[in-house]
């Protein structure tokens, strides 16, 4: 992951896994990814050099002809917006389905729930959910306050690189791209 996406993931009150999002414990490493890390051999897409996984980030800092393969990367993903950015739908700011109040974040809304509405039976449609490509805005979770603790502990728009419309593949390549030219 890189840096802001981790950060979101390590927030002081609740440090959780980038994958499975169970708590972290503090300082623990995963020494058995870091020694695949170090023993696993890869091959750099620009000069064909062979290397450690451990040293591709430096190496890739360093060859002009992988910086030249990324931004041919880059180049063959990047598209131009289909869309006026007024069509798209508010994925940022969400309103509570129990109340009247407006204008929560993803935790935000989480949070509100949790303190002012975790004994409410009465069944409702996720606002997070309705406003994703693949959400039903009439779907009406049987159990909303479940649904929010484990669907909703972090927010989309960490993972998704700005059209949740594109396909996976391609946002994975971004991802991917973006995380090899941090240093």
């Amino acid at each position: 992951f890189c840096t802001p996406c981790l950060q979101e993931c390590l927030k002081p009150k609740k440090p959780v896994c980038g994958v499975c999002r169970s708590t972290l414990s503090p300082g623990s490493k995963a020494l058995d990814l870091e020694k695949q890390i170090e023993t696993t051999e890869t091959t750099c897409n620009g000069c064909n050099k062979k290397m450690y996984l451990s040293k591709m980030r430096s190496h890739a800092a360093s060859c002009s002809k992988y910086q030249n393969y990324i931004m041919e990367g880059v180049k063959a993903v990047t598209k131009e917006p289909l869309h006026n950015t007024r069509n798209f739908p508010n994925r940022f700011t969400f309103p509570c389905p129990y109340c009247s109040e407006k204008n929560f974040d993803q935790e935000g809304l989480v949070e509100h729930c949790k303190a002012l509405h975790s004994m409410d039976a009465k069944q409702v449609v996720c606002p997070i959910c309705a406003s994703m490509p693949w959400g039903d805005p009439n779907y009406r979770s049987a159990n909303f306050m479940e649904h929010l603790q484990r669907r909703h502990r972090f927010s989309y728009d960490t993972f998704v690189v700005g059209d949740y419309d594109a396909d996976e593949d391609d946002i994975m390549a971004q991802v991917l791209m973006r995380s090899l030219r941090d240093k």
